[in-house]
């Protein structure tokens, strides 16, 4: 079951450390945190950087929910699990599956290229191939693209690297 814990903004890649050396892996599986590639113009030159695609949550992978709960308390910058109905919520299958094929073996989303033809978007290789439909609305010139996808139980926005290459 993937799980996800709620901390402090900054302290995702502190937490996921923390809790891959103080936890057994018998309990911790897996613990991700996922990021996205983007283009940032540096003193002339484009520069792929890598920032963090759902800031705030740690993604962890457990066979037992209530036990990881109670030895979370141990890790420094833990603020929550996130719960329904006053139960460890785990994402869904639909979830799961969306998070390791967008961001692969790496757990990171890589830029993506696309045209516009027609006021459509098209995408044509990278992460957002097929997923169109998640767009919101796009940057060009920050070669950003916005999405609204289902994650947590409600619509998520997250920003992702896609560049546009023409326009017709």
């Amino acid at each position: 079951m993937w799980c996800v814990m709620r901390v402090r903004v900054g302290s995702e890649e502190s937490v996921r450390l923390q809790c891959q050396k103080k936890l057994s892996s018998d309990l911790l599986k897996g613990c991700y945190v996922f990021y996205y590639q983007e283009k940032k113009h540096i003193q002339g030159e484009w520069v792929i950087r890598e920032n963090i695609l759902f800031p705030g949550y740690v993604f962890m992978v457990t066979e037992q929910a209530d036990r990881l709960s109670d030895e979370l308390i141990r890790i420094k910058g833990f603020a929550k699990l996130l719960e329904a109905g006053g139960e460890v919520a785990a994402l869904t299958e639909d979830e799961v599956d969306f998070l390791t094929v967008f961001g692969g073996k790496e757990q990171t989303v890589e830029m993506s290229e696309g045209v516009i033809e027609q006021s459509r978007i098209r995408v044509y290789s990278g992460p957002l191939v097929g997923k169109e439909r998640y767009i919101s609305r796009i940057d060009r010139h920050k070669r950003r693209a916005f999405l609204e996808m289902p994650m947590f139980g409600e619509r998520q926005k997250v920003r992702v690297g896609l560049e546009i290459v023409s326009k017709s």
